[in-house]
Formats: C-alpha cells, structure tokens, sequence
C-alpha cells in the first residue's frame, strides 16, 4: 500500500528545498570542476603514456563504481537511523578532504585510494532525494525531484567550464576549488541545514545485514511496484553511460570534434537539463501524471539516442540533445512514484538501493559501450555503424518503457476504479 508521509509547512518546505538545492548545486560544482583535468592529471602520472592511461582511466572509474555499489545502502540506512542531516554533513566533509588528497597525491595507487574515498563518502546526492521525500507531499514530489534536477544541470554546466578554464592554469588548482566547495557545503549544511527527518519516525537500529545491496534489493521486493520500477531506474542508468563513456570518442570520429567543440555541446545539454528540469517537470506532472510522465520521457529519450546514432553531421547530431533533455521527464517521475509505496523510516535505504543500482550501471556501462564502440569502428567488423552503442541504448530505453507501462497499470487501473467509484 502506498504511504503517505505527513506533509511540511509549506514555508518549511520552500525552505529545505532551498537548501538541498544548494547542497546538490555545490557538490556538482565541486565534481564538474574535476572532470575535464582527472584524466589529464593520471596521464601525467602515468608518464604521458596514452595507452597506461586508459588503462588506468578504465580502472578508476570501476572502482569508484564498485565501492558506490556498497556503500550507498550503508549510508541510506545511517539516514534512516540517525538522519538525513548528519550523512549529508560528514558526506561534504569526507569529500572535502578526499579532494585535499588527490591535489596532493604524487602516484596513481595514491589517486585510486583517493577515489575509494571519494565512494565512500559520496552520500549527498542520494540522501538529499531520501530528504525531498521527507518534506514533500507525494503531489509535490516530481516538481521537487526536477528541482534538483536543475541544480545538476547547473552545476554540469558551469563546473566543467570551470575545471577546464582553471586546468590550463595548473591541473591541481581544480582539486583544491573543489575541495572548498565540499567544505564550503559542509559549514552551509552545519549552520543552515535542518533536519528533515523526526526522531519519532527513524529506524530503530542500524542493521549491517540490511545495509548492503543484497538487503537493498530485499527491501525493494518488498513493494511488487518499487521493484518493476527499480528495473527501470537501472535501465535508465545503464542507458544514459552511453554518454559518459563513448559521446566523446563517437564525436572525434564521426564528426571530427575537438575538445572546444565537445565543451561547447556538454555546455548545450546542461542548458537544455536545466530547462526541462526547472520548468517544465513540475508543469508537465501536474497535468499528465507521474504514469505519463515516464512515458512521454522514456520515448523522448529512445527517440534522442536513436537520432544520436544515426545523424550523419554533427549540426544535425546536436538536434539529439533537446530529445534527451525531455528524456529528463521520467526521471523525477519515476522517483516520485516510487517514495509514494515505502514508509517514511525507509527512504533512506530506498535511495540507498536505487543509488546501488545506479553504480552497477557505472560498472557494467563502460566496458560495455567502449567495447561496442570499438567494435562498431574496426575495419574487421562485419557492421560498420559507429553509431552502435547509442542504438543499444535508445533498445535499453525502449525496455524500460515497457517495464514500466507493465509495473504501473494495476496502480493507474486502480486508481481509475476509484474515482469512477466516488465520482
């Protein structure tokens, strides 16, 4: 059955809002300004060697991914037993000081310490939406997941900028911003930041048997809905790796690009995610559903990998990327729906679980669409189609649209049922 948490104050909520927005803002900031330098600064430590450095770059992003994987439950359920408040605060310090270290790291085993933590630590994202469940209504959810949304956006756009423009400097300096901002988050959050969750509705312990992602996943089978639906958030993952790992290969080959030209495209998608997110989520929600919802932006997003792949020129490639953005529908959607079916003790682990999945998807992503990626161009390859990996992704999609019609029509035929009984 679904459960419905006690709503906030409406001035309350705004204001919590407020706050995780720029908690979420300032930890993407913090990791957006890395991104362009990380893989520079361990192909200096590698000896300016290309091939060590895939090596190492590959390895890197696994384990960070594999650690997430773990890690995520445990902190879900430290949130559920002592609150969202402490998690996020030693989430921010954590990685302000994991930041501290990989500016001063001089060897590559020293920077894949330093991502361990980095997994470790990294707890912000998923509690903050254990958080937004805490303080919204279920009808507000969706627009709430949006907002946060935005601040993704945001952050993607101005901290790669940030972190390129800062990298031509000096490859460290990026580090230490991002370390300021972690601990600028943390002394926010210390000062600002309220609790969202009361004592009277916390876990009564922390169970170690449960916090892990086998018992994560045990919790999600719990609620026949949350499951289905939890499908499609790994689908969705799994799908969107496509971006992180191969856009930028694909782009050089096909379509010749050079890195200011993939700046000034990443910069274009976090435009188009902001706007969809800020403006658009809540609207669309509001009017057509959380069902719909997922729909509308389950197919947006085939249809934007499918252009995407196919698109012969880059001019016409970049007409993927407003198709994606909407893609950015299901999301906050599916998100909504799921908070609606667990009790309000186990939001934390809930998004604990989800973000679980979303790390397995960061371990399988990579080596998947650069596998298929590289086939797709070998002058060996029976098929020559470059755009290979995006076309997998825009299948992937297709099945999670299919799982999730599947997982939400007894709820919309219920719900139907009800209202033609009290009309």
């Amino acid at each position: 059955m679904p459960v419905h948490a006690p709503a906030s104050p409406p001035t309350a909520r705004k204001a919590a809002l407020a706050f995780i927005f720029v908690t979420v803002l300032l930890d993407i900031l913090a990791f957006g300004v890395v991104i362009p330098v990380l893989p520079r600064l361990i192909k200096q430590m590698a000896g300016g060697d290309m091939v060590s450095a895939a090596h190492w770059v590959g390895l890197i992003a696994t384990v960070f991914a594999v650690v997430q994987f773990f890690f995520n439950p445990i902190q879900g359920a430290l949130s559920d037993r002592f609150g969202r408040r402490p998690v996020i605060l030693l989430s921010n310090l954590g990685l302000g000081l994991d930041f501290i270290l990989m500016a001063l790291v001089q060897t590559l085993p020293w920077l894949v310490i330093a991502r361990v933590i980095s997994g470790m630590t990294s707890a912000s994202f998923s509690t903050a939406n254990a958080y937004i469940a805490d303080v919204t209504p279920p009808d507000k959810r969706a627009a709430a997941f949006g907002t946060l949304g935005a601040a993704f956006g945001v952050g993607f756009v101005l901290g790669p900028a940030l972190g390129g423009t800062l990298g031509d400097i000096d490859l460290r300096l990026p580090f230490w911003i991002a370390a300021g901002l972690a601990l600028a988050n943390f002394c926010y959050g210390f000062f600002v930041l309220p609790e969202s969750l009361p004592r009277e509705r916390r876990s009564l312990q922390f169970e170690l048997r449960r916090a892990n992602p086998i018992g994560a996943l045990l919790l999600l089978r719990r609620y026949p809905q949350v499951y289905a639906l939890a499908a499609v958030v790994f689908l969705s993952q799994l799908a969107h790796y496509v971006l992180n790992t191969t856009f930028v290969l694909y782009a050089d080959y096909r379509y010749d690009w050079g890195p200011q030209a993939v700046g000034f495209t990443l910069g274009f998608v976090g435009v188009c995610n902001g706007i969809v997110q800020a403006l658009l989520v809540g609207r669309i929600v509001r009017h057509l559903g959380e069902r719909r919802a997922i729909f509308i932006g389950l197919t947006f997003g085939a249809l934007g990998f499918a252009w995407q792949g196919l698109a012969p020129t880059g001019w016409l490639s970049l007409a993927a990327i407003p198709l994606l953005a909407l893609w950015g529908f299901a999301g906050p959607a599916t998100q909504a729906l799921v908070t609606r079916q667990v009790d309000p003790g186990e939001q934390g682990r809930l998004q604990g679980a989800l973000a679980s999945l979303t790390s397995l998807a960061g371990i399988l992503g990579p080596t998947l669409y650069t596998q298929i990626f590289g086939w797709s161009i070998n002058k060996d390859s029976p098929l020559h189609l470059p755009g290979l990996a995006f076309l997998l992704a825009a299948s992937l999609l297709l099945v999670a649209l299919a799982v999730a019609w599947k997982a939400t029509r007894p709820a919309a035929d219920a719900a139907s049922a009800t209202d033609a009984a009290h009309p």
